[in-house]
């Protein structure tokens, strides 16, 4: 038992070494969008195919940001929808989807805005990703 004692002990050290010395990799993320910080009302990192999200809480202060991305070929269609202010709902657009890093587009509302609102997101094939944020910097 003292000669395993012995050799485990020997072997800490190096292993330590050979462990401190190895490169740091950054983990992967599957994110098309990264978070927003506390700035965002909306945060959908990655989603496949076509969905949609509501929500509300807009601030009538602040400006507002939408931001749509995608990846993995095709394309998303982009409808959103402000409940309280329907004649500033900006018109749909479509995002092309590269096959590697993501596309995003950024559309500034501005202020004013208060309430609820919505989005829905077509994609072209049910493997194409997209993500979104809605923000109200401070």
């Amino acid at each position: 038992m003292k000669k395993r004692t012995t050799a485990l002990a020997a072997l800490a050290p190096a292993l330590a070494l050979l462990l401190s010395a190895a490169p740091a990799q950054a983990a992967p993320t599957d994110e098309i969008i990264g978070y927003p910080g506390p700035d965002g009302l909306i945060w959908i990192a990655d989603q496949a195919g076509s969905s949609g999200f509501v929500s509300g809480g807009l601030s009538s202060q602040l400006d507002t940001f939408i931001t749509f991305g995608c990846a993995g070929g095709g394309t998303i269609e982009v409808a959103f929808h402000l409940d309280n202010h329907p004649d500033r709902d900006p018109a749909p657009f479509t995002v092309d989807c590269p096959e590697t890093g993501p596309a995003r587009v950024t559309v500034p509302l501005g202020t004013g805005l208060k309430g609820g609102f919505g989005a829905w997101v077509t994609a072209s094939t049910p493997t194409t990703h997209w993500g979104a944020t809605v923000t109200q910097p401070e």
